[in-house]
């Protein structure tokens, strides 16, 4: 599938199928090893079908894991085929949600990050991402990070600094581009002053 940032020759009819496509190939997969998901969806055939699939909300997760320690019923492999774990960052006072990623699964990550999300915000890599969080296991900051390295751009980490440090790494090193949530951008911003990389990424 292409970007949507680049044009397409290709007909709205011929996404849909080639989504539709995929769609049920990845259910084939899960609905075969994946308890959590086998109670709650169906094959699809059409599109008609996916409208009738449920929504799944974070607390259903939660509690399955919760259920079903530590990593709950949603894993469509065995646990040793798994090679990464993550989590959210658990800022909404909740328990953090786990989750655990393949080799192939974690290749979609860094493609999406590389292809869609840098490029959407003109991302390139002659640029100098400083990424302020620290190397805990937060699923946006190594999904950021890894997207950057394979985007080519060169990384800086902010891990284990004070804002104080941050804010002089990014105008001693010459970063362009700064990743972190929106309330700690803002923050950097008031230490900063005048100087700004050109571009924000938040997550």
């Amino acid at each position: 599938m292409r970007s949507a940032t680049e044009q397409s020759a290709t007909s709205g009819e011929e996404i849909r199928d080639q989504q539709l496509n995929k769609l049920r190939a990845g259910l084939t997969a899960v609905l075969t090893g994946n308890q959590f998901w086998r109670d709650r969806l169906n094959s699809v055939d059409g599109w008609d079908d996916f409208k009738r699939l449920p929504l799944t909300s974070k607390s259903e997760l939660l509690a399955d894991q919760a259920s079903h320690p530590p990593f709950g019923t949603n894993l469509t492999y065995p646990v040793d085929r798994y090679v990464r774990l993550h989590q959210t960052s658990g800022s909404s006072g909740e328990l953090p949600l786990r989750w655990l990623d393949t080799a192939e699964s974690w290749e979609w990550w860094l493609r999406i990050w590389a292809e869609h999300v840098y490029r959407a915000a003109s991302v390139t890599p002659a640029d100098r991402v400083f990424l302020a969080f620290s190397f805990g296991p937060f699923i946006g900051f190594w999904s950021a990070f890894g997207g950057a390295e394979r985007l080519g751009a060169l990384c800086m980490s902010g891990g284990s600094m004070t804002s104080e440090q941050r804010v002089r790494t990014i105008l001693d090193l010459g970063a362009t581009v700064l990743l972190s949530t929106p309330t700690y951008a803002l923050r950097l911003a008031v230490r900063r002053g005048s100087a700004a990389p050109r571009a924000t990424v938040c997550t």
